[in-house]
C-alpha cells in the first residue's frame, strides 16, 4: 500500500501538524514550515523519484501496492518496519521508531474526503481538559485519573457524513388558548380548542453523522456543534502526526439518524409557529424531498479505558476543546462511601436518642 511520510528538509525527522500555527513542525529539529511549501517539495521529491526509477520500479509499486492492499501491512519508510494496520486506518504511527505516517490509499477516490476541520487544540490542552473533567470526580478509579492515562489520549481524525436535506413539512395538531380570571369568590377558567394545521418547506445545511463503526454515536454527537467556518480542502499534511479513520458506515446507513434529526428539529421549527398555550400534535408527515452528501473529517482527541472488562470513553473537540465521556465508577469506593454514610446516619441517631432521652 503506498504510504506518505512528510519528512524534515533539514534533518529527514517526520513531520506533525503543530494545532497551534497549522504548520507543519519536526519534533527532532523543532523546525517549522508552510504547509504549501511542504508540498511543492513533496511534489518535487515524487516527480524526481518517478523520472529516475522508471517502469521498473512503477511496476514493483504496483506489484506491492496490490499485495499490501490485500494484506493491510505497510512498511515504515524510516525504520523498515512491516505494521499490521487495520482496514479503516488512514494514518497512524510506526510502532517502533514512532514515525507518522499516512496510508494515501486510503484517502484517494471515494475514500477521499473533500475537506476536514484542522486540529486547533493541542495534546497538552486535551491532556489538562481531561484530568480536569475527571480529577473532582470522586468515586473514579484512581488509575482512571493517573497522568500515565491522560498520556494515552490520541488525536484521531473520525469520518462524518454532512447532509443537506430539502424537506417538507405537514403538521396537524390541536391548539388550546386558556384564560383565568377570578371573580368574587369564584375562579374561572375558558379553555378555547382550535384545529391547527402547518406545512412548511425548508432546507436544512451540514447535518452531521459520523461514519465509523468503532465511534460510540452518543459521543459523537455530544461533540457538536463543529464550527463549519474552519472546514479546510483536504490536504494529506494535516493527517500527519495524528491517526485518521477511513469510513466504513456508507451514508445510507445514517439515513436513519440524520432523518430522526429531521423529523425532529422541523417538528419543533412547526410547533414553534404555533401560538397557544397548548399544542398536542395529532398527525405529522414529514417527507425528505432531496439530501445533497458531504463526506468530512472532524478532529477528536480520544481516550479508551478499559476497566472490569468494559469499555469507557474520553473525547474532546479537537476544535472547540468541548469535553464528554463515559466515566468508570470504582465499587470499592462506592462500598467505603455507604459505609460511610451509614456510619453517620448511625451516630447520628444515637446522638438525637440521648437528647430525647
Amino acid at each position: 500500500m503506498p504510504v506518505l511520510e512528510y519528512k524534515c528538509p533539514n534533518c529527514g525527522g517526520g513531520l506533525e501538524l503543530n494545532p497551534a500555527n497549522q504548520k507543519m513542525k519536526c519534533p527532532f529539529c523543532l523546525s517549522e514550515f508552510e504547509q504549501a511549501e511542504i508540498e511543492r517539495l513533496f511534489a518535487e521529491q515524487e516527480k524526481n523519484k518517478f523520472n529516475t526509477d522508471g517502469a521498473e520500479e512503477e511496476e514493483k509499486a504496483r506489484k506491492d501496492a496490490e499485495f499490501t492492499g490485500s494484506t493491510n501491512i505497510y512498511r515504515c519508510q524510516s525504520c523498515g518496519a512491516e505494521i499490521m494496520a487495520d482496514e479503516t486506518t488512514a494514518a497512524t504511527f510506526c510502532l517502533y521508531c514512532h514515525n507518522p505516517v499516512v496510508l494515501s490509499a486510503r484517502c484517494s477516490g471515494d475514500l477521499r474526503p473533500s475537506r476536514l476541520i484542522p486540529f486547533m487544540t493541542t495534546k497538552d490542552q486535551a491532556t489538562s481538559n481531561y484530568q480536569a473533567w475527571c480529577g473532582k470526580k470522586w468515586f473514579v478509579p484512581k488509575e482512571f485519573k493517573a497522568v500515565t492515562t491522560a498520556e494515552k489520549i490520541s488525536g484521531v481524525y473520525i469520518p462524518f457524513w454532512l447532509a443537506d436535506c430539502t424537506v417538507n413539512g405537514r403538521v396537524h395538531a390541536e391548539g388550546k388558548k386558556i384564560r383565568t380570571w377570578t371573580s368574587g369568590n369564584y375562579r374561572y377558567t375558558e379553555e378555547r380548542i382550535f384545529d391547527v394545521n402547518r406545512q412548511a418547506d425548508g432546507v436544512f445545511h451540514g447535518i452531521p453523522a459520523d461514519g465509523s463503526s468503532k465511534a460510540e454515536d452518543g459521543l459523537m454527537d455530544a461533540l457538536e456543534p463543529f464550527d463549519y467556518s474552519n472546514l479546510k480542502e483536504f490536504s494529506m499534511n494535516y493527517l500527519s502526526g495524528f491517526i485518521a479513520e477511513k469510513y466504513d458506515v456508507d451514508r445510507k446507513d445514517v439515513f436513519p439518524r440524520i432523518k430522526a434529526r429531521v423529523d425532529e428539529n422541523t417538528e419543533a421549527l412547526i410547533r414553534n409557529s404555533m401560538q397557544y398555550d397548548r399544542v398536542n400534535i395529532l398527525d405529522k408527515n414529514i417527507v425528505i424531498e432531496k439530501t445533497d452528501w458531504e463526506y468530512v473529517m472532524m478532529p477528536v482527541w480520544f481516550l479508551t479505558y478499559k476497566f472490569n472488562d468494559k469499555d469507557y470513553y474520553f473525547a474532546m473537540n479537537g476544535e472547540t476543546g468541548k469535553v464528554t465521556g463515559i466515566l468508570p465508577l470504582s465499587k470499592k469506593k462506592l462500598f467505603w462511601a455507604s459505609c460511610l454514610v451509614g456510619m453517620i446516619g448511625f451516630i447520628l441517631g444515637v446522638i438525637g436518642g440521648g437528647i430525647f432521652l
